[in-house]
C-alpha cells in the first residue's frame, strides 16, 4: 500500500463523512466541489474535507482507491457514495437523507426539504 492509499484509508475510516474535493469546505475551488460542499454545509452535516489540490498523491490516489475518475468524492462511514451528479440526485430524491439516517449521521432535515422545494 502506498502512503497516499494508507492516508486515504485512514481518513475515510476515521471520519463518519468525508469529502475529497478541490479546495476546502470554506473555499471550494471548482463548481462541482462547491455544489457538494454547499449541500453538506447547508444541511449542517459535520464532514471532513480533503483538498486534493494540496497533494498530487492524494489527488490520483483517491481516484484509484474508489475506481472513480472524478473529484469530488463523498464517503459515508467508510463507503464511497459518489460524485457531484450522484450526490445531487440523492439529495433531490431524499436518498441522501436515508443514507445519513441509516448511518447515524446528524443533518438538518428541514434544510434538506428546502433544497428539494427550491429544486422541485
Amino acid at each position: 500500500m502506498t502512503d497516499a492509499t494508507t492516508k486515504i484509508k485512514e481518513t475515510v475510516t476515521s471520519n463518519d463523512v468525508v469529502l475529497f474535493m478541490k479546495g476546502t469546505k470554506s473555499m471550494p475551488q471548482c463548481g462541482f466541489s462547491s455544489r457538494v460542499a454547499g449541500v453538506l454545509n447547508y444541511m449542517g452535516v459535520d464532514f471532513a474535507d480533503v483538498n486534493v489540490l494540496a497533494d498530487d498523491g492524494i489527488r490520483q490516489g483517491i481516484k484509484d482507491y474508489s475506481d472513480w475518475p472524478t473529484i469530488p468524492q463523498l464517503y459515508v462511514k467508510g463507503e464511497f457514495v459518489g460524485g457531484c451528479d450522484i450526490i445531487t440526485e440523492m439529495t433531490l430524491s431524499g436518498e441522501l437523507d436515508t443514507l445519513f439516517e441509516e448511518n447515524g449521521v446528524a443533518y438538518d432535515k428541514d434544510a434538506a426539504e428546502k433544497i428539494r422545494e427550491a429544486n422541485g
